[in-house]
């Protein structure tokens, strides 16, 4: 048997459960005990490790949005990570900064996603109602949680002038799309203090 090859590989998602803290003890030690042994596996942990820190470098320094979980936020604070959080009630505002110790900002937005098939999210113009040209289609989302995290580069937000922002909720199936909330982010450039 070649070293790149497994009898009976981690799956991926076994193997993000296990990185996140999600298994249960039991098949934490399963999956732990496998992949030491398993140099395949262990090797395809160290893939998705590398890939989380791409994940965070790219959602640090460029105006991407993404859309997170709270265990990844809880990964972060963990890891030393200074993590600013922002939570956002239905069709409500919150005032936000972004600070000069801050690595990451991070938006909870309340939501009734019971029954949702699929949720999109899209930026508003302004006052308007308008899209402004950038959605995000089929974002992921756990419906019992009633919450959607995500963050924008930090870079982006630094570079910000004093503003506001909204983003609207879109459940999507096949009768079309309904709104299932807007949110307000007042924005307020933080002056380097001297």
């Amino acid at each position: 048997m070649k070293s790149s090859d497994c009898q009976s590989p981690v799956v991926w998602d076994s193997l993000l459960a296990y990185w996140l803290g999600e298994l249960d003890a039991e098949r934490e030690a399963q999956v732990e005990e496998h992949y030491l042994g398993c140099e395949p596996c262990s090797r395809r942990l160290q893939q998705l490790v590398a890939l989380a820190q791409q994940v965070r470098d790219l959602t640090r320094t460029s105006g991407v949005s993404v859309v997170i979980n709270e265990p990844f936020v809880q990964r972060l604070v963990e890891q030393g990570m200074h993590v600013r959080e922002y939570y956002v009630p239905l069709n409500g505002a919150v005032n936000c900064t972004v600070a000069p110790e801050d690595d990451f900002v991070v938006a909870y937005l309340k939501a009734p996603l019971e029954g949702v098939q699929q949720l999109d999210m899209i930026y508003l113009d302004g006052d308007d109602d308008n899209e402004s040209g950038m959605r995000l289609h089929d974002i992921p989302f756990t419906a019992d949680s009633g919450t959607v995290v995500f963050s924008t580069g930090i870079d982006a937000l630094r570079a910000l002038p004093t503003t506001t922002l909204r983003v609207r909720l879109l459940a999507i199936d096949n009768n079309g799309e309904r709104s299932i909330g807007d949110y307000t982010f007042n924005h307020k450039k933080m002056e380097p203090s001297f």
